[in-house]
């Protein structure tokens, strides 16, 4: 055994492997047979998509809890803390657990190379299977065929959409980003895709597996109602099923239908007004975050989202005009190289006064000279600044309490936002806007 604390484990696994990513299960697989691992819990959800997964896991596990399971719930990545990744009745993991559960893992692989999240996947399911769980919620890291979770068959398997993101392991079409993602169906096991015209390869690997799959707008769908929405869907048994008077959310409302139509194939109790309220209270950092901080004495006004691929930019930018801003609305910016920047930056130019440009703490960091570039060439006024900061103390030297200051672009740029709103905001960078 070794005295490794949890972020001396993080550095190891980082090294452990050649490459950070290496698709494939053969070798989490044999890794998972020497552990004896077998189901997390009697109820598995496995969550894929292109975007919208963390919020869809985030509702599923909110309706499950709503009923007094005990649920656990694995996703990626983090934004400040790794613990992050693995949640258990609504806790994150204690650093000694993690650390435990790493060197079960350790002493498991012998000379069998794993990546650092195939180390960590499997270090969550040794966990949640020692919790003693009703349901666990799983969230695909990359694809779906060959990302470490799909070693465990789901009771029903979520696709919530699919657009163009990671191509160098995904292809770049969305015929075959949607057959990376049908691989976590399951012969005979129900689906659901949040994406009303998936590509055909989806529809294919659904209907050689005879997996029942419950498609959005067909199936089931939702619709907007005066001061709320509707949804409409299928019961485990065919038959259908509607809720009305459903509140208004900040998480997107299509993520929630998603998640109650993978509820409802649980055949777990349906009471509507509980099924409300467990939605309602949903809530995750980085997704349309809104934070109104007081800062140097006054308040500021941040909207943090991690959108980082054209879908989430334009999903974004409709959500922005649905709210207008008295004063000005800056943008704190940054991207990864591997991103289309102009497929990001260009839904929301119009809903942005002024961007602030800044790299990500990452090798993979687009410049901001490179982002100001692109940004100046579509004649938006933008400045530079050394860091993600920076950034939002210039801005917010500048805004009023009538401004909003939007930090996105990806998950580096708002886990610098929240790590600056923990050591400079006088009420700790807690939401007080209610």
């Amino acid at each position: 055994m070794t005295n490794r604390g949890l972020e001396d484990w993080l550095c190891y696994l980082e090294r452990l492997h050649p490459t950070a990513i290496d698709m494939g299960l053969e070798r989490a697989r044999l890794v998972a047979q020497r552990l004896g691992l077998k189901r997390p819990a009697p109820r598995v959800v496995t969550v894929t998509g292109t975007n919208g997964k963390g919020s869809t896991c985030a509702f599923i596990s909110s309706l499950l809890s709503a009923q007094g399971l005990k649920v656990g719930v694995y996703s990626s990545p983090h934004l400040l803390r790794y613990n992050e990744r693995v949640r258990i009745d609504g806790c994150e993991a204690s650093d000694a657990a993690l650390c435990e559960a790493f060197e079960v893992v350790e002493q498991a692989r012998r000379e069998t190379s794993l990546t650092y999240f195939e180390m960590g996947t499997l270090a969550a399911f040794w966990l949640f299977e020692r919790a003693q769980l009703d349901a666990v919620v799983l969230e695909v890291g990359l694809g779906g065929r060959l990302d470490a979770v799909n070693l465990i068959d789901a009771d029903v398997a979520v696709v919530t959409n699919i657009g163009l993101d990671h191509a160098e392991w995904l292809g770049d079409t969305r015929e075959s980003v949607g057959f990376e993602k049908a691989g976590i169906f399951r012969s005979g096991a129900p689906a659901v895709c949040g994406d009303s015209r998936p590509p055909a390869t989806l529809l294919e690997v659904a209907d050689r597996l005879s997996a029942p799959l419950m498609l959005r707008g067909r199936e089931f769908d939702l619709a907007a109602t005066p001061g709320g929405w509707r949804w409409r869907g299928l019961a485990a048994d065919g038959q259908p099923l509607l809720l009305d008077h459903l509140p208004l959310l900040d998480l997107p409302m299509e993520n929630a239908a998603v998640a109650l139509q993978a509820y409802a194939l649980l055949d777990l109790p349906w009471q509507p007004d509980r099924l409300g309220e467990a939605l309602a209270s949903t809530r995750i950092a980085g997704r349309l975050d809104h934070r109104q901080i007081v800062w140097r004495g006054k308040r500021l006004n941040l909207l943090l989202d991690v959108a980082h691929n054209p879908h989430a930019a334009e999903y974004l930018a409709c959500r922005l005009a649905e709210r207008p801003v008295v004063g000005r609305r800056t943008a704190v910016f940054g991207l990864l190289t591997d991103k289309d920047l102009a497929g990001v930056v260009g839904p929301l130019l119009g809903a942005i006064d002024a961007w602030a440009v800044a790299p990500l703490p990452s090798p993979r960091s687009c410049t901001a000279q490179q982002l100001a570039q692109a940004l100046n060439e579509r004649g938006a006024s933008v400045s530079i600044w050394p860091d993600v900061a920076q950034a939002i103390e210039a801005q917010g030297t500048e805004a009023t309490e009538s401004d909003e200051i939007l930090v996105f672009g990806s998950f580096y740029c708002v886990a610098e936002a929240l790590t600056w709103l923990e050591r400079n905001a006088e009420n700790g960078g807690r939401d007080i806007a209610g």
